[in-house]
């Protein structure tokens, strides 16, 4: 009884699940041939972990993101975000998923050209129903963004526009946040800066994230670093 009561002691303090992927796979046509991306991939965050995923050119990390986003179809295996299974959603559900719940963030910043800095970082979350103040002004001051917020993104510095990136798809509260090299078109000082805020924000958050990167030096400075070869997750 003893042994019992402590197993369940200690699975409770495990951290919970928020992502599991499992045997995914993906296969796309080219030449009238059937290409495998990913063959089986499987690969699981906890809530508040940060991982890095690397893989050399060609590997399957953009299409293993765009997957876990519902961005596409998946040719078979299970994605679970925070309990949905995202493999067995419709194209609108998955759509308010990465609305709801996802934030992401990519190498171009696709900010939106025609609106100043405070309504892009505010966009997000006011289509989703759930912007806060409190937290939008906490996003503005830890991003020091305060003095831009009526500048246009063409005013902005690269790793300016990367810091509304973050603070957009943080705005919501996402369960997860997936980044895509993220810092591919900064330079190093600015991407070391630029990911050190990013950890904080999500450690404050408490959502998984998950950071595609060709960077072994920044992949080290997250929790965990896993890598993608021949389709599988090494």
């Amino acid at each position: 009884m003893a042994n019992r009561c402590k197993f369940e002691l200690q699975r409770c303090m495990l951290p919970a699940v928020m992502l599991s992927v499992r045997n995914l796979t993906k296969s796309y046509r080219t030449s009238g041939e059937a290409l495998a991306v990913l063959r089986g991939v499987d690969l699981a965050l906890a809530r508040g972990e940060s991982v890095a995923l690397t893989g050399e050119s060609g590997s399957g990390k953009s299409t293993l993101l765009h997957l876990i986003a519902g961005l596409d179809r998946a040719d078979g295996g299970d994605i679970v975000l925070d309990g949905t299974e995202v493999t067995r959603l419709s194209d609108s559900a998955r759509a308010a998923l990465r609305r709801d719940r996802l934030g992401l963030v990519f190498q171009q910043f696709n900010l939106i050209p025609s609106l100043q800095v405070g309504d892009n970082l505010a966009f997000q979350a006011r289509i989703a129903g759930r912007f806060e103040a409190a937290w939008q002004e906490e996003l503005i001051a830890r991003l020091g963004l305060g003095a831009l917020l009526d500048r246009y993104p063409e005013q902005l510095s690269g790793g300016q526009q990367q810091r509304v990136a973050i603070g957009r798809a943080l705005a919501i509260k996402p369960v997860l946040l997936l980044a895509d090299e993220p810092t591919g078109n900064l330079d190093e000082a600015t991407a070391d800066d630029v990911l050190a805020l990013a950890r904080d924000l999500v450690a404050r958050t408490g959502c998984a994230f998950l950071m595609v990167t060709h960077s072994a030096r920044l992949a080290a400075t997250l929790d965990r670093h896993v890598h993608l070869t021949a389709g599988r997750i090494a």
